[in-house]
């Protein structure tokens, strides 16, 4: 599932692909599911001709902004993803929109399961959902002491609270994972019984973790191989570094992979 650093790596990609140039083509495909609240036809209408000023995100929805408003607002959902590419041949299967820009550039977004969602808002970062978000993990992170405050009030499992995109916008499931592992704290611990060490320890970890994932743009090669990512769904003897046992359960309604041994 696309998280931060996979929607980041997007965003900078439209930005570099799309930033300056007008829109001189727009394809769409007929999915009343994926396009919400707009028809492909209006938005199409809203796009074209339109200059690329920039490109924003916030959390795991990323959004055009144009010369003139609305602004397409995207979000990937369990599976969808960017393509840059120069001919219609090339379309990726389970494209659901094509935006072609003035130096022949075309770039396409993909959703294959169909949970992602294509917007046409005024405002996307003053209108729902987007301004129902929490601060971005990447760019809005508070401080040690504002962030303990804010999960002292919050009584359930600190794992199900990190995946609360009210609060933490743009953590997703391996992140959170990552993020308690390296912290050395466990996944069930109710996140108001955190002490302020705690805290400034998981989100020091949490701010790094996600850094270095955009830096290598998401690839997943490219992470630390002492990371739990690497070995979270390992379906043979799940052992951990240090032959640590992997335990993995369900938290809050979302999978955990977690080590007893390592986090208390």
């Amino acid at each position: 599932m696309p998280e931060l650093p996979e929607v980041e790596t997007a965003r900078r990609l439209a930005r570099r692909v799309l930033t300056g140039h007008r829109i001189v083509a727009v394809a769409t495909v007929d999915d009343p599911i994926v396009y919400a609240g707009v028809s492909p036809r209006r938005l199409a209408a809203a796009l074209r001709g339109r200059r690329v000023e920039a490109v924003g995100r916030k959390g795991k929805h990323f959004w055009l902004e144009l010369d003139r408003r609305p602004w397409p607002a995207f979000h990937f959902g369990m599976s969808g993803s960017l393509r840059v590419y120069g001919d219609a041949s090339e379309r990726p299967r389970y494209w659901k929109l094509e935006l072609q820009s003035e130096d022949g550039a075309r770039l396409a977004i993909r959703d294959p399961r169909r949970l992602g969602r294509i917007r046409l808002l005024r405002d996307p970062a003053r209108e729902p959902p987007i301004s129902r978000l929490g601060f971005d993990v990447l760019e809005e992170m508070p401080g040690p002491r504002q962030l303990h405050g804010l999960l002292s009030r919050r009584r359930g499992p600190i794992k199900a609270v990190l995946l609360d995109q009210g609060l933490f916008a743009g953590v997703g499931n391996w992140i959170a994972d990552e993020a308690l592992y390296q912290a050395r704290i466990s996944p069930h611990r109710p996140a108001a019984s955190l002490k302020p060490a705690e805290v400034a320890r998981l989100r020091r970890r949490l701010a790094a973790i996600v850094v270095l994932a955009v830096r290598v743009l998401a690839a997943e090669k490219d992470l630390p191989r002492g990371w739990l990512f690497h070995r979270r769904w390992s379906d043979s003897r799940p052992q951990g570094r240090r032959a640590e046992r992997i335990v993995r359960e369900t938290i809050g309604g979302r999978t955990a992979a977690w080590v007893p041994s390592r986090q208390r």
